[in-house]
């Protein structure tokens, strides 16, 4: 399915078999990668953990991974204006490294995928427990919340890829509207004046912005889900680097506004953000719109739903590609005949996401740790993927004879940067149990690399690149 150089406007893409091409508006594209991303829970979940590192550097640590996301964008764009086709990612590292290299691609975006959709699945159980308690006094037991999250996800994203796009599309624009008129509102009744806190850095430690910054990076993992639906967005070659970049940029204003204002707030509310469960009602009184605080809060939920949905989307396709290089079954590169949609892999990456935050839950874990833990996890799936393909990316210009210094240059920023915040995932040495994540990932990926070599000796089953 990968398609040779050629001008935008003159290159052919094709759909794999089954798959309804060029049906994804460019808003629906970008749907796709903005939703995987879910930017509402970063106010209410995210932002909060980065302060207790960067405390008045939060802002800086969001700028510093903004920076460092849009040296991957670029890279993943450059790719995406040549070639395009579903499970793109995993095809950009496939298309210039040897087999074994491009295998371990694709298992660590699956993984990648999965575990963010399982992670924000413990973000949707502990929002949803917030709900009910406030409403009924009673809670819902955290496996079926885990299973209703999933299962209704995976019926979506089963039946109609145009359907869950528009779906998520609306639930995150509703959902930062909703932050956004909060924020505005906190700045016209407490006057527009500069913390100087924040600008001087009062209490701010090198380290800990580092620690922060490789945090805030898993605001933004997702943000190249775009590239999954290469065969069904109208004019890919086109509209998928667009989404990609605009994601990076979009979230990351926003994502640096709501670190400097929630952090201003809080200051003015004379509450501490790091400790803060819901620190959007906070701000909500503090802007004078209370009613406010339980919207944002239930838009948090609806986008922790939506992010699950997306990226359910994004594995599924992910796995067809991985389906069609003969990585897994032939069976899950086979698209339902009716929904045109890649249906087996669809209900497997269903299945693998709500494994895990089942039985978390049945276990007795919080929600929010589930949030924790699968969302570290998957950030080693982004790293290993990003930067696979930001090496992937001058090889293969270089084959095509189109590399030039820039794209060079930008490869090896991107390679470097992803290399220091994989860093600041190992030293200094966290806590139990993400100290024990790194070898969890390890483990998987030699796994990964051993079902490779028993596909490409079996009989009949030829892996390609």
């Amino acid at each position: 399915m990968e398609q040779a150089l050629a001008p935008v406007d003159e290159a052919p893409v094709l759909a794999p078999p089954g798959l309804r091409a060029n049906i994804l508006s460019p808003m629906e594209t970008l749907a796709q990668s903005i939703s995987t991303i879910a930017p509402t829970t970063t106010p209410t979940m995210t932002i909060p953990l980065v302060f207790v590192l960067a405390g008045n550097g939060t802002w800086l640590a969001y700028l510093f991974a903004t920076a460092a996301v849009l040296l991957i964008a670029l890279c993943i764009s450059r790719f995406a204006r040549y070639t395009s086709c579903s499970g793109s990612l995993y095809t950009y590292a496939t298309s210039s490294l040897p087999p074994v290299v491009s295998g371990i691609a694709g298992w660590a975006l699956l993984l990648a995928y999965i575990a963010t959709g399982a992670s924000v699945a413990g973000g949707f159980i502990n929002y949803a427990n917030v709900f009910l308690l406030s409403l009924s006094g009673r809670s819902s037991p955290t496996a079926l919340l885990a299973i209703l999250c999933v299962g209704v996800s995976t019926f979506i994203a089963y039946r109609d890829v145009q359907v869950s796009a528009r779906l998520m599309l609306w639930i995150e624009a509703i959902s930062v509207a909703l932050i956004a008129i909060v924020l505005a509102l906190l700045l016209w009744r407490n006057g527009l004046h500069i913390d100087h806190a924040q600008l001087h850095l009062q209490g701010v430690t090198a380290s800990g912005v580092r620690l922060g910054v490789v945090l805030a990076l898993f605001s933004f993992v997702g943000f190249e889900s775009a590239t999954t639906l290469g065969a069904e967005a109208a004019n890919p070659l086109r509209t998928i680097p667009r989404a990609v970049i605009q994601s990076a940029i979009f979230t990351g204003l926003f994502f640096i506004l709501c670190a400097y204002l929630e952090t201003l707030g809080m200051h003015a509310a004379h509450q501490n953000l790091g400790q803060s469960t819901a620190p959007m009602r906070v701000l909500a009184d503090l802007a004078g719109v209370t009613v406010l605080g339980p919207f944002i809060d239930f838009g948090a939920l609806v986008s922790m739903f939506a992010c699950t949905l997306a990226c359910t989307t994004a594995a599924a396709r992910v796995l067809m590609r991985m389906g069609h290089n003969g990585l897994v079954h032939r069976q899950l590169g086979i698209a339902h005949h009716k929904n045109a949609t890649p249906g087996s892999a669809v209900l497997v990456s269903g299945l693998l996401t709500a494994l895990p935050v089942t039985v978390l839950a049945l276990r007795g874990v919080a929600g929010s740790d589930i949030y924790g833990w699968m969302g570290s996890l998957a950030v080693y799936g982004f790293l290993t993927t990003y930067g696979l393909a930001a090496l992937a990316l001058p090889l293969y210009l270089k084959r095509n004879h189109q590399l030039a210094k820039a794209p060079l240059i930008l490869s090896i920023a991107a390679i470097f940067a992803i290399l220091l915040a994989l860093a600041g995932t190992l030293y200094p040495v966290p806590d139990h149990p993400y100290n024990w994540l790194p070898y969890v990932y390890l483990a998987y990926i030699l796994c990964g690399i051993a079902w490779l070599a028993i596909a490409r000796q079996q009989k009949g089953i030829k892996v390609t690149k």
